[in-house]
């Protein structure tokens, strides 16, 4: 299961995420995956500031987005970095890495991000192709959208042809590492915010019992 929201940037986000990348250092992608030889493309620099900032305003942006904490129940998240795809880069196929090197304590890599911050229209090619089974689903999202989806499933990046292709990367650590528990507990969370009003005060009251003893009884 995944989750794609329209407007996770603010047009004023996306703006300033643009002006900052024209700013910030790059370095060779393969800086945070030396092993694969199919990455292609170039990340902002850790340690710049520019990149820095950039990095929190994305994390601003999800923290306050409840859509995006219900669907991943975060535990940790790693700070988003930008990514950038000129004419003839790409990234094959691939499953991000399980635990990351973030501070004292590694990250479980438990879904992944994708933000947009490029129009559509500014590259050609670049779409993210994630592989559910048999289902290839193909992604090339609206400035200042999102799309989370299993750090577990085969994705890729199609090779940008023309253009230049900016989004910002992150993972998160879930409360609940088995997927299909995160996605219950997401469903029912839609479930009461949809119908939960027009329940009889019981009924909302049950259904609040079984939402948080679930999120109590999975957490890890």
């Amino acid at each position: 299961m995944f989750l794609q929201i329209e407007n996770f940037l603010s047009d004023a986000e996306v703006l300033s995420l643009s002006d900052i990348a024209r700013q910030t250092k790059f370095i060779d992608g393969r800086r945070s995956n030396p092993h694969n030889t199919t990455k292609n493309n170039v990340i902002a620099d850790p340690g710049d500031p520019m990149g820095q900032k950039a990095s929190q305003i994305a994390l601003n942006a999800f923290q306050r987005n409840e859509e995006a904490r219900d669907f991943v129940i975060p535990q940790r998240v790693a700070f988003p970095t930008l990514s950038r795809y000129e004419a003839g880069m790409t990234y094959g196929a691939h499953i991000d890495a399980a635990f990351l090197p973030i501070g004292q304590t590694p990250l479980r890599s438990d879904v992944s991000c994708t933000i947009f911050i490029a129009k559509p229209a500014d590259y050609e090619g670049g779409e993210l192709v994630i592989y559910l089974g048999s289902e290839i689903v193909r992604i090339k999202g609206k400035a200042g959208s999102a799309v989370f989806y299993p750090s577990t499933a085969i994705h890729q990046v199609d090779p940008v042809t023309a253009g230049e292709r900016l989004v910002m990367i992150t993972f998160i650590e879930s409360q609940i590492p088995d997927q299909m528990q995160r996605d219950l507990l997401y469903s029912l969370r839609e479930v009461r915010a949809l119908e939960g009003l027009k329940m009889d005060w019981r009924n909302r009251t049950r259904l609040d019992y079984v939402i948080e003893n679930l999120h109590r009884r999975w957490s890890k």
